[in-house]
């Protein structure tokens, strides 16, 4: 069952090799995500698994490799041929910075129906018997007019009502066609966190980050089962 999960965006400027003079300014982003890794850690979890949204549904071992050559320099983690998308690129860093390993690592469509991140989600929980799950994914990219999607006024409340769901240790449950629509790149990612988090829970939340320094809303946070 999951007993622990925790929450991070995966923009490539989280990466400082990226960021160049910029780096400092998502250094509080970081300092976050390390804090929600560190959650899992202290889970004391059988199994850490990570899922990230992608263009396409894939299930990697725990020896895949990712890299961020796409976006302009190519920073590596693990070893072979890159294949992880860049969802699961970062989460693979966020990782190896905490000192943790994971069983899998698993890629699932932007554009995923309910019931395939249900199943997904149900099968990663019954992997182990305690499990931790990272989990990646942006929220709104139309929170102003500088974002990638341009300003949507709807953009903001719902914004605030996915951290905080988080927040009360619940996962925020949104409709595929709206979160389309304002560009919540992790709604497939957060729908495979509820399925999982239907085997465990209640539980406790903690929200570490909020903000969208670049228009689009980047939300870190730690979920814990209290059963468990």
């Amino acid at each position: 069952m999951l007993v622990a999960a925790a929450v991070c965006p995966h923009p490539p400027l989280l990466v400082p090799e990226l960021a160049g003079a910029a780096a400092g300014e998502l250094d509080g982003l970081r300092a976050a995500c390390a804090a929600a890794v560190d959650g899992l850690r202290d889970a004391r979890p059988d199994a850490v698994v990570v899922v990230g949204g992608a263009d396409e549904a894939a299930d990697h071992g725990p020896d895949a490799a990712g890299s961020l050559a796409p976006w302009g320099v190519d920073v590596r983690t693990g070893a072979g041929e890159p294949v992880l998308p860049l969802s699961l690129t970062i989460g693979r860093r966020l990782l190896e910075a905490g000192g943790l390993a994971a069983a899998g690592f698993h890629a699932v469509p932007f554009d995923a129906s309910r019931q395939e991140c249900a199943a997904l989600g149900g099968r990663l929980a019954d992997r182990a018997g305690r499990v931790a799950m990272l989990v990646m994914g942006d929220g709104s990219a139309r929170l102003t007019e500088k974002s990638p999607g341009y300003l949507d006024a709807r953009a903001r409340p719902y914004d605030e009502e996915i951290a905080g769901a988080f927040a009360r240790g619940e996962v925020p449950d949104l409709d595929p066609a709206e979160a389309a629509e304002l560009w919540v790149a992790g709604r497939a990612a957060f729908h495979v966190l509820a399925a999982a988090a239907g085997t465990g829970g209640p539980f406790s939340g903690e929200v570490l980050y909020h903000d969208a320094p670049y228009g689009v809303g980047y939300v870190v946070a730690g979920l814990r089962s209290r059963g468990a």
